[in-house]
């Protein structure tokens, strides 16, 4: 029990959640956006169609419109008039979530549309471009919710 104890000293996240939360959201992020770099670099058009990219780019925005609304936002404590009141707050923080989900299933159908489905007709087709694709919209995601509910939004 010694070394857990020790482990647990090291490793006290506590005092540095939002910065640990933040690093592994920044993480993520680049992590999914390397995903869509390698492809840019190493597949041609014929084998990436350029309109794919929309779906990472709307998943960036999602997450951007995710964590510009704190909780007390959302739940009408910091302010209660005004054209940008609780209401408002709700539904930008519900359009970014449908907006994050939109590109997440988006880039699952394009995997089995583009990818998946054809090697019955095609066994050239090389899968990576649409797996990366999915990856790269799961791990913003992930970035996304880790960067609003890994954080405390207490005021120090």
């Amino acid at each position: 029990m010694e070394v857990w104890d020790d482990f647990k000293k090291i490793f006290d996240f506590s005092e540095y959640r939002n910065q640990w939360a933040s690093f592994g959201a920044g993480v993520l992020f680049c992590t999914g956006w390397w995903f869509i770099l390698d492809i840019a670099a190493h597949y041609r058009s014929n084998d990436f169609n350029n309109n794919f990219y929309l779906c990472g780019i709307f998943a960036t925005i999602a997450l951007i419109m995710i964590n510009t609304v704190t909780t007390e936002q959302i739940d009408g404590q910091s302010y209660t008039e005004g054209c940008c009141g609780p209401q408002t707050s709700r539904v930008w923080f519900l359009l970014g979530w449908i907006l994050a989900f939109i590109s997440l299933i988006a880039s699952v159908w394009i995997l089995f549309q583009h990818y998946v489905v054809p090697e019955e007709k095609e066994s050239h087709v090389n899968k990576y471009p649409g797996i990366a694709l999915f990856m790269q919209n799961l791990f913003i995601f992930g970035s996304s919710l880790l960067m609003k509910y890994g954080r405390s939004e207490e005021r120090y």
